[in-house]
């Protein structure tokens, strides 16, 4: 077998590195359209942006590693009040307060590591949503970070094209992460551990240290989103920061698209984005028809919208 050989199966073959390339070339596509995009389209792209953030860090979590969390709120807002900390009280430029944000989730995400991951499966399921709870009702009962009413930030907020350039930058920075966790060593041994944690310790892998390493990077990706989130708004607050939608909105996306799959977050941000806006003005019919939707792809599609193409693609192909 020759090295080309190896390096294919290790990457999945010439046919899975196409989805590889969804992301990238859509990167490419709006970093040469940006000029010409208005406020509006600025702004459905921001918000593209950031839930495909969110859904990639969620995606290598659960769909890589196997760790099904609800508890994306719990990281996105911690790293939402890092940032307007950062700035307002240590006069941090909002480049050095986002990374300051992806930081503090990260430690989050480490001071909590021994209590979650002695739970598994659904447990550890509840837990992750009991910690984004926990975090919310502390932040509403704690005065020192404003209690219900939240934080403003103590300067003005960027315009649109400065924070959609960030958004952009965020989700290469996510791509590269992810392209290079999924890619590597680090995946096989991520995927020993998703599969049968017990019969991975017993080959020599330390599942407690690939869990943690990626329970930390997805909670500084999160971070980093709530942080550039909270930068749009100009001001954070417990119920929006903290809230489940958070959470319900990336399972979303992650489950439309494809869970474990590369191209899956990508496919399913912009189906989930495109929904909203053409439901905008009824969000009753919104909720129910984004609900229907995933029990058909649950029962129907597993896979997601990638996965069903995929098989449809393989069986469609001619035999060599």
């Amino acid at each position: 077998m020759t090295v080309r050989n190896m390096d294919l199966m290790v990457a999945g073959g010439p046919r899975r590195q196409m989805p590889r390339l969804i992301v990238p070339a859509a990167m490419l596509a709006l970093v040469l359209v940006t000029p010409m995009l208005s406020d509006y389209a600025l702004e459905i792209g921001f918000r593209l942006l950031i839930l495909l953030t969110l859904a990639e860090a969620w995606n290598l979590l659960a769909g890589y590693g196997g760790l099904v969390s609800l508890g994306t709120a719990s990281f996105l807002g911690i790293g939402a009040y890092a940032m307007t900390g950062a700035v307002n009280r240590l006069g941090w430029p909002f480049w050095a307060a986002i990374a300051a944000g992806g930081g503090v989730a990260a430690l989050l995400a480490l001071g909590v590591s021994k209590a979650v991951f002695r739970l598994r499966g659904l447990y550890f399921t509840v837990g992750t949503l009991a910690l984004a709870e926990a975090l919310r009702l502390f932040m509403v009962n704690h005065q020192g970070f404003g209690g219900a009413t939240g934080l403003f930030l103590a300067v003005d907020p960027p315009g649109p094209r400065p924070l959609f350039w960030i958004a952009l930058g965020l989700v290469a920075l996510t791509t590269a992460v992810m392209t290079a966790a999924t890619g590597s060593r680090f995946s096989i041994l991520l995927r020993a551990v998703r599969d049968d944690e017990d019969a991975a310790a017993q080959i020599g892998v330390r599942p407690f240290r690939i869990k943690l390493a990626v329970f930390m990077l997805a909670s500084f990706l999160t971070g980093l989103a709530g942080a550039t989130q909270g930068l749009k708004l100009g001001a954070v607050e417990p119920y929006g920061m903290f809230g489940l939608q958070w959470t319900v909105n990336v399972l979303s996306v992650v489950i439309i698209g494809g869970q474990g799959l590369r191209a899956g977050p990508a496919v399913g941000a912009v189906f989930v984005v495109a929904l909203s806006e053409a439901l905008a003005d009824t969000p009753a019919l919104h909720i129910a028809i984004t609900g229907l939707i995933l029990i058909v792809v649950i029962r129907y599609a597993p896979r997601g919208l990638v996965g069903l193409a995929s098989a449809r693609g393989h069986r469609s192909a001619p035999a060599p």
